[in-house]
């Protein structure tokens, strides 16, 4: 398998442990202590296999806005894995790995006239809309498209980032808009969904498919030929975070409720997976370049109240700073603080543990990657790595103050 040029792939017979595997890539570039990215290739095998086994109906489309590495989706596209893309460059890439158009979706419900035409040139035929100003735009660039209506889930479920007030229409908003594609004379095929990015409760997949259920149903009456459900994205990837919900749980969940609502085969259903496939796939190493030791005296805000962190009077805290931060890969901390964990090389159990803050290498404050964690005291040039980070780290990275990005390596411990 190609996987492009400047990629160290590393095909094991036998799994190493993770922190094998991150010593010996540190041992390479100790000399310019650059911030390591070490993505698992087989990992990714085993969420796919998993994915068919859990959810055997439906079909996944790989959300690319997640982690568009090359090697990433390569392997996905050798699997036969669909695509979610939401522009003109996603789609582009996605046809460049000589994938069929067929075989994507552009799921932005907000694009640009020039991307509906490149879409057309293209052939990829079918994309979402949520709005009567998109389908305007449909109707004069593409009237051959085949739609997708996404909807708002009304729901009081947990979810990490949520989606609805941004992106889909309310339900009572779907007859109106179907209306208004059949007066232009455009192919509405289905309703798609979007329960929010890392759901947390397996009952906002059940309320999102009882309601496109209802939909759908408007769909026929208006006088479309319904047979698309994309239930969108959401389900947990992550192994060494603990949540509130596995994927088993939600899998068990979205079956239920589509025999009950979608029992017929003649509906497709589609889903646009993103951090499920790639969040455990990848680990990064980070080295410390300074450690400052402060106390609760030097920690003082201007008004003259403490910093929010636990430390006991006089107990000194620990700042370490590393050669990777917001900016970079760790941007997903800003939406979700607290969601990488640290780990490193020392043995808590022969260590004392201290209260300690990790920071980012770029010029400004708000560079802040996880604060009030319990470390055992390290020193400049130790490292500390992250597992869990695939998802949204590699696409949401910058070249702020002009930081180096992290260095990439991937292995992979199974075969197609």
């Amino acid at each position: 398998m190609d996987f492009g040029n400047n990629i160290f792939v590393d095909i094991q017979e036998k799994p190493q442990p993770i922190n094998s595997q991150i010593q010996e890539k540190i041992n390479l570039l100790s000399h310019d202590e650059k911030a390591i990215s070490i993505g698992d290739l087989g990992d990714i095998i085993s969420k796919h296999k998993k994915w068919k086994e859990c959810l055997p109906r439906v079909e996944p489309f790989y959300a690319v806005k997640c982690n568009d590495i090359y090697p990433v989706i390569r392997i996905l596209a050798d699997m036969g894995l669909s695509f979610d893309c939401a522009s003109k460059a996603e789609i582009q890439k996605i046809l460049d790995l000589g994938v069929d158009p067929s075989r994507i979706i552009y799921a932005n419900t907000s694009k640009q006239l020039s991307f509906i035409k490149y879409a057309a040139d293209n052939g990829v035929t079918l994309m979402s809309f949520d709005c009567e100003d998109e389908l305007t735009k449909i109707k004069k660039e593409y009237p051959q498209a085949k739609l997708v209506l996404r909807i708002s889930p009304q729901s009081n479920n947990k979810v990490i980032c949520q989606l609805g007030r941004k992106f889909g229409c309310h339900l009572s908003t779907a007859l109106k808009l179907l209306q208004f594609a059949k007066k232009l004379e455009l192919n509405v095929i289905g309703i798609s969904f979007h329960i929010g990015s890392g759901c947390l409760e397996a009952g906002t997949f059940e309320t999102a498919i009882e309601q496109s259920r209802r939909v759908f149903d408007i769909g026929f009456s208006v006088g479309f030929n319904m047979h698309i459900l994309d239930i969108g994205g959401g389900f947990p990837g992550e192994k060494n975070v603990q949540t509130n919900i596995t994927f088993e749980q939600i899998a068990k969940a979205v079956n239920l409720s589509l025999d009950k609502y979608f029992p017929s085969n003649d509906v497709r259903i589609i889903a646009e997976p993103g951090r499920y496939y790639v969040a455990s796939a990848f680990t990064i190493a980070t080295n410390i370049i300074t450690k400052k030791i402060t106390t609760d005296e030097e920690n003082v805000l201007p008004k003259g109240d403490l910093h929010d962190h636990p430390t006991a009077p006089n107990e000194h805290l620990r700042m370490y700073y590393v050669n990777e931060g917001i900016f970079g890969s760790f941007m997903p901390c800003l939406i979700d603080p607290g969601c990488y964990v640290p780990s490193h090389f020392k043995n808590n159990h022969e260590e004392v543990l201290y209260n300690s803050t990790i920071w980012g290498p770029t010029s400004t404050a708000v560079d802040l990657v996880i604060d009030n964690i319990k470390l055992p005291d390290l020193s400049t040039g130790d490292w500390i790595y992250f597992k869990d980070v695939g998802a949204y780290s590699y696409t949401t990275a910058t070249n702020f103050n002009s930081m180096p990005r992290v260095e990439e390596f991937f292995t992979c411990e199974k075969k197609l």
